[in-house]
């Protein structure tokens, strides 16, 4: 006996007004449950668009209460290129900041691969020193390495600047090694059964599974190395040539306080850098700094 089955029905058309409605209630679910995080990327945001905003302006309405270009003045960029040889302070800036985050891996992961997978007598009191490093500002050591560099006749360069990465960096230290702790020792124990040593074990297996670690160090040592204006002002500021960017920025900001359309744009054109390194960079920072915290 044969059964006959019913054609199966079209489904029903859903009307525009309640489509219209779903899409308008999943967005504003949507802007519910990321709610936070858009309030905090608009305000991120605004100081970018106030400081792009003012560098297209003239110079008379940016000193003014106007918030919004009249005219767009996008002149202003190659402007500040006649002004001041940016150009060449951008090179020492990125002189500077490139040789000092090489400097902070070569000298961190050695160190934090001892405190993370290694046991050794006084481990844990290196460690606490370490802390204890990140903890003392600055201004405490400065007088004694100013005098250093003085004896040494390397004032006016950027040499007491980048080599002292090169012995010790303290945060990029305890950053790598809290991310080490997140590597099985099971990895590390196979390839000293296969025959490598310390070293090798270091450089072939920990370190390709620590690449976010090290891009978030990298990534730390490079935009603090950028922005810093203390260590440049005292190392270098007697020899305008050695100038990074954020000191030739306060410089320029003296010259032309009145003409801040100007100085807005040269701002602008020193965060750009910074940016475009976060936006390529992103996923491995954040991962980076996911996996540091889950060991201590």
């Amino acid at each position: 006996m044969t059964t006959i089955s019913a054609p199966a029905r079209p489904p029903a058309s859903v009307p525009p007004r309640v489509q219209f409605k779903r899409q308008w209630d999943k967005r504003l679910g949507f802007i519910a449950t990321h709610a936070i995080g858009i309030a905090l990327g608009v305000i991120f945001v605004l100081p970018l668009l106030f400081v792009f905003l003012t560098a297209v302006m003239k110079s008379d309405q940016a000193m003014s209460s106007s918030l919004w270009p009249t005219e767009w003045h996008f002149e202003n960029f190659v402007e500040v290129f006649r002004r001041a040889p940016l150009l060449e302070y951008f090179g020492n800036s990125l002189l500077y900041s490139s040789l000092a985050t090489v400097g902070a891996l070569v000298s961190a992961i050695p160190a934090a691969y001892g405190l993370a997978k290694l046991r050794w007598r006084g481990q844990n009191l290196f460690f606490m020193l370490t802390v204890a490093a990140m903890m003392l500002p600055p201004q405490v050591t400065i007088v004694p390495l100013y005098d250093l560099w003085v004896r040494l006749g390397l004032t006016g360069t950027l040499v007491p600047l980048i080599v002292p990465y090169f012995f010790f960096d303290a945060f990029s230290i305890f950053l790598l090694r809290q991310f080490f702790l997140t590597i099985p020792k099971d990895y590390l124990e196979a390839a000293k059964i296969d025959g490598c040593n310390e070293f090798q074990a270091m450089l072939r297996v920990l370190l390709p599974m620590a690449k976010p670690g090290i891009a978030a160090t990298a990534m730390f040592c490079f935009l603090f190395t950028w922005n810093d204006y203390f260590g440049p002002l005292l190392y270098t500021g007697e020899n305008q040539d050695n100038w990074p960017l954020s000191l030739a920025i306060a410089s320029f900001r003296g010259m032309h306080h009145v003409e801040w359309n100007l100085t807005m744009a040269a701002t602008a054109l020193i965060m750009a850098p910074v940016i475009v390194l976060f936006v390529f960079a992103q996923k491995s920072f954040v991962k980076g700094i996911t996996f540091t915290g889950v060991k201590g």
